[in-house]
């Protein structure tokens, strides 16, 4: 993902589509709603607000690692609680959640019937004061660089 430089003010949320009984079912956005959608996600890039997005494979073609102290356990999806499942994602820029409000406010409903989209502020480095020590947060950054540099053909 591109990390753009960060305003002072700014904070980045994950703004999660949630699933339904239809997404997780396969059924594919009609052409109407594909091109609201990329309306939309024009004027959120031309904004500067979209930073990466995507639409998510049912659960079914998914899985799960259970963690159980050193023991880990694989779930096969499907998953049964489509209502606790993502179908997609936006990771905006914004200058407050309000401001996140605001746009998925405008957003077309991603689903042919009742949805929600939730919004989640992502943490920043400066979140996890102390326990992450200057060593941790430096080794962070150079991962960060390398993937970035991975990405770039």
């Amino acid at each position: 993902m591109l990390r753009i430089q960060l305003k002072e003010t700014d904070m980045r949320f994950m703004v999660l589509v949630k699933a339904t009984p239809d997404s997780e079912a396969g059924i594919m956005p009609t052409e109407k709603l594909f091109a609201e959608m990329i309306k939309f996600n024009e004027e959120l890039v031309k904004a500067g607000v979209m930073q990466a997005g995507e639409g998510l494979q049912p659960s079914s073609k998914g899985a799960r690692v259970r963690f159980s102290g050193k023991n880990r356990t694989v779930i096969d999806g499907p998953f049964a609680e489509t209502k606790e499942l993502v179908a997609g994602y936006w990771i905006w820029q914004c200058a407050s959640l309000q401001e996140a409000i605001d746009w998925v406010k405008r957003c077309p409903n991603p689903m042919p019937g009742d949805s929600d989209i939730e919004i989640r502020r992502i943490y920043e480095a400066e979140d996890f004061g102390d326990a992450l020590t200057p060593e941790l947060r430096e080794r962070e950054e150079r991962l960060r660089a390398q993937t970035e540099k991975a990405k770039t053909p």
